[in-house]
């Protein structure tokens, strides 16, 4: 069976520079993860029932309206016993096919969700590039910017000090004054890294948001990663860009279907994880 996935196999020499010092002394664990579970439970489906292809009446509509909801709960097991250890100034990978946890599992350290079992453990505020649940569309990237930079926890004075840098970081120029659904999904993208750049949380969780915006972009974004782990911070990066993983993170966890198959360096989990994904391609 394929498995369709948006994965970069194209290695960009500038992007693959060795970029991460490998051999640099971490910090103290900033988080720990122990065999956490986490379980979406679905309540009822609809009832499927061969038909004549006639609509039904108003009248069979009506005395049906309480049976269409059968089956009772459906338990979806999104992460499954995943267990591992992240220490300060640790930038760390996550890689794995569409469903297999890997969004649920950030949005658990974040705190959004709580786990069915096992437990995880921060030193510090998580933010998952945190700002996205808070920006609203009908309002201008301006007024974005300020709402982002308070949600994470910034004083307004520290907005406006920070303003005119996390424009000129986002590149979206005069788009600024506009508002935000008459952006791309790139724009969006990037003015959401932005804001979350602003601020230095003591672990920073991005899912895909560095595989919009061109290579200058992506560089910066690198930087400003770098930067955040120098100052003892924990970043977390979801990425089908095999070569984004590469030249930002040191170590890499790949997850499939809710379980941690791979954790280690980098180079070997994404070779590991790219030959994986050939290897479902070609079955198919």
């Amino acid at each position: 069976m394929s498995i369709p996935e948006e994965i970069d196999f194209e290695v960009d020499a500038d992007e693959l520079t060795p970029l991460v010092d490998r051999d640099r002394e971490l910090g103290a664990p900033s988080l720990v993860v122990d065999d956490l579970y986490i379980t979406y439970r679905v309540f009822g489906g609809k009832r499927v029932a061969p038909g004549t292809g006639t609509p039904p009446n108003l009248l069979s509509r009506f005395l049906s309206r309480g049976r269409t909801h059968v089956g009772g709960i459906t338990a979806v097991e999104a992460v499954r016993g995943i267990s591992f250890i992240a220490r300060h100034g640790e930038s760390i990978g996550i890689v794995g096919v569409n469903g297999s946890g890997k969004s649920t599992l950030l949005r658990a350290v974040a705190g959004l969700i709580p786990p069915t079992k096992g437990s995880v453990y921060v030193s510090g505020d998580p933010s998952l590039l945190g700002v996205n649940a808070v920006l609203m569309g009908s309002l201008t990237g301006e007024r974005n910017v300020m709402i982002g930079g308070l949600a994470l926890g910034l004083t307004q004075d520290e907005v406006e000090e920070r303003f005119d840098d996390i424009v000129e970081f986002s590149g979206i120029g005069d788009a600024i004054y506009l508002p935000m659904n008459t952006y791309s999904s790139g724009m969006g993208a990037r003015l959401r890294f932005a804001i979350s750049a602003a601020a230095v949380p003591d672990v920073l969780m991005i899912d895909e948001a560095l595989a919009t915006g061109d290579a200058a972009f992506r560089k910066k974004s690198k930087d400003r990663i770098d930067a955040i782990r120098d100052q003892a911070g924990t970043v977390f990066l979801v990425s089908h860009s095999l070569a984004t993983i590469e030249s930002i993170c040191s170590r890499t966890l790949w997850i499939h279907q809710g379980k941690l198959v791979m954790d280690g360096p980098s180079d070997e989990v994404c070779a590991a994880y790219k030959a994986f994904v050939k290897a479902q391609d070609s079955r198919g």
